[in-house]
């Protein structure tokens, strides 16, 4: 995972550190990238291989047991989109 921050130029430091506070509550993995504008370097976010199961486990021993009690708590508020074409991606 990655957390993009972005138009940061936008509000005070203090806003921001309380900001990814929050951010860090939420995921404690996940480093938080400043950003303005959305510039954001591709490397920066594809290809990263964020997902670590032996980490994962120190943090969760009962991930892999489908038995285990989950507390995951779901927001829906919090949306994705994914966007597939199977046509050839034309750049220009």
């Amino acid at each position: 995972d990655r957390l993009l921050l972005n138009k940061t130029d936008l509000v005070s430091e203090s806003d921001l550190e309380r900001v990814e506070a929050r951010l860090r509550a939420i995921n404690s993995f996940a480093p938080v990238q400043r950003c303005t504008r959305s510039e954001v370097s591709v490397d920066s976010v594809l290809n990263i291989h964020g997902f670590d199961l032996e980490r994962t486990l120190t943090a969760l021993p009962d991930f892999l047991d489908p038995a285990a009690t989950k507390t995951t708590k779901h927001d829906d508020r919090v949306t994705s989109v994914s966007l597939s074409q199977s046509a050839a991606h034309h750049l220009r």
